[in-house]
Formats: C-alpha cells, structure tokens, sequence
C-alpha cells in the first residue's frame, strides 16, 4: 500500500526564510567578545569587515551589530547551539573582560539564558529535532514582548498582508506565532510589563512573493523604506479592521531574487584551537547529518 504524506505539513507560506537580527552596539570588541568568543559564533570574514559593524554568523542566520548607540530587543532571540559544557566554559571565560556591563549567564531546564553587554537576551538551546528541525546551529525564533490584547490583531495581520500562517494561542501565555520560514516563527507574547519604547532594531525575512506584501502595505501607508529593487522596510503592525497601532518592529522585507538569499555562510568550530587542531573539524555543522534521520 502506497504510503500517506501530509503535504500541508511542508507548506511554508510566503516568507520562506528569517536570516538576520539586527540591534545597534556601542563597542564593536565587546561585542566580539560576547557574540564571537563567548557564545562561539563566527565573524563573517567576506562582508563588513572593517571596526564600523559586524556580521556574525550562525549557521545559515545572522547577528547584524552595526555601530551606534546601543539597541536592546524587547523581548529575545533564540539559539540553537550544541555543547551547552562548552557554551557556559566560553561564557565564563569573558565573564571578567564583560565586568561592569549588564552581561550575564543562567542555567535553565533546557535552556543557557545569555545577556549582551547591553541588554539583549539570547536563549540558547541543544538542537531538538522535534522542536527545531534539523537545525544544529541557528536561529529559529525571534520572541517579542506585546502590549495585552494585542497577539490576536497581531495573529491577523500576518496572513492577510504578508500571506504567513499564524496561530493564535491563549492557553499558557496568550501569544500570536507567525511562521517565517523552514522550522522558523515569530513569537509576540503579551504582557503587562512596560516597554521601553522602540529604539529601530529589526528583523529581515526573505519572501517568495515580494509585490503583494508590498502593495497591501502600501495601501495602508505602511512602508517605512524603499531601500532597493530588491528589498522594503515596514514598522507597525496594525488591526486590519480599525486601523489601531499594535506594535512596532521594523521588518527588512527581501525577495528571493535579492543577490544575497542563502548566501553561504561560514561557520567555524569553537573547539578547535591552536592547540588541539584536528585537519577536517574547521568547519561547524549547521544541520543534523543522514545518521540522524
């Protein structure tokens, strides 16, 4: 008997790929020390090499660090990273170069909480086939914290203009889930916390249809930037029925046909030293191999 598939399961919508966030640090070594030494990812040795910004590899996604006054997420960044051992013996070791910073590390169930110098907080994880794919390094979700009532606007929003899937959830947490990509979403959880206000950290998606997106936000004012032929920006997220602000976070929209999509990137092994250096383990795996599926 022929085998059933599910095919609605491989759907992915129109936006196809997260590749990077992007957050504005004040010193370029701290960061190296945090996002490089500390969490064990890779500088991009080909784009933005000088002292003014940073790229940092993870897996097939990025850290964008570009100069300025500092930019905080309200919310977090998701990791997946494996080795958490070597993770807190990497975090420990810049403990004392990142004194007097607001770095920090914690231990959780399945999770390393670290803190940039500046605030921002990434959640690292053990790779997790059944929550995150095949990924082995990489970033698979972005969480923000809303304002209460807001997740179910936010929930609409997505499919209707950007044509995602999205689930409204109200059960352990009240949160909308919009999925951005193989084994990759956006997370908006509310809350009654206060919130700083936005200071222009953003995301960027990469979308298979980059026109309809486009004119649907159009239509409401919503462009925040005409960057390129290749590329938009929007900001608000809005309720589509009465035009209420939601929330802020700028989206760097790209098409498919933009010159870098999957552009590939470079991932070294933190455990690979001087002293230790092994011919053929340069390289970091981003994906599960054959043996584990």
């Amino acid at each position: 008997m022929q085998q059933k598939f599910d095919r609605a399961a491989e759907d992915l919508g129109n936006s196809v790929h997260l590749e990077h966030v992007n957050v504005q640090v004040p010193d370029q070594h701290l960061a190296t020390l945090f996002y490089v030494t500390g969490l064990g990812l890779t500088r991009d040795p080909y784009l933005m090499v000088s002292d003014t910004n940073m790229w940092i590899n993870a897996g097939r996604n990025q850290f964008h660090l570009p100069s300025g006054e500092a930019q905080v997420l309200r919310g977090h960044t998701g990791l997946v990273i494996s080795g958490r051992a070597a993770l807190l013996e990497r975090l420990a070791s810049v403990a004392k170069k990142l004194h007097g910073t607001k770095f920090a590390f914690s231990e959780h169930n399945d999770y390393v909480e670290a803190i940039c110098p500046w605030g921002n907080h990434v959640r690292c994880y053990e790779p997790d086939a059944a929550r995150f794919g095949r990924i082995t390094l990489g970033i698979p979700y972005v969480e923000f914290d809303v304002p209460l009532g807001t997740a179910k606007g936010i929930c609409d929003f997505y499919p209707q203009i950007l044509g995602t899937p999205a689930q409204f959830h109200n059960g352990d947490g009240t949160l909308a889930r919009v999925e951005i990509g193989k084994d990759q979403y956006l997370l908006f959880r509310e809350t009654d916390r206060t919130q700083p206000d936005y200071d222009g950290h953003h995301v960027q998606i990469y979308v298979s249809d980059f026109s309809g997106p486009y004119r649907r936000l159009a239509e409401r004012d919503l462009i925040f930037s005409e960057d390129n032929q290749y590329q938009y920006r929007f900001r608000d997220i809005v309720d589509l029925s009465s035009g209420k602000h939601l929330f802020t976070i700028e989206h760097e929209v790209r098409s498919v046909t933009h010159p870098m999509y999957l552009r590939p990137l470079i991932n070294r092994n933190p455990a690979t030293t001087n002293m230790n250096y092994s011919h053929g383990h340069d390289q970091w795996e981003w994906a599960m191999g054959p043996s584990d599926y």
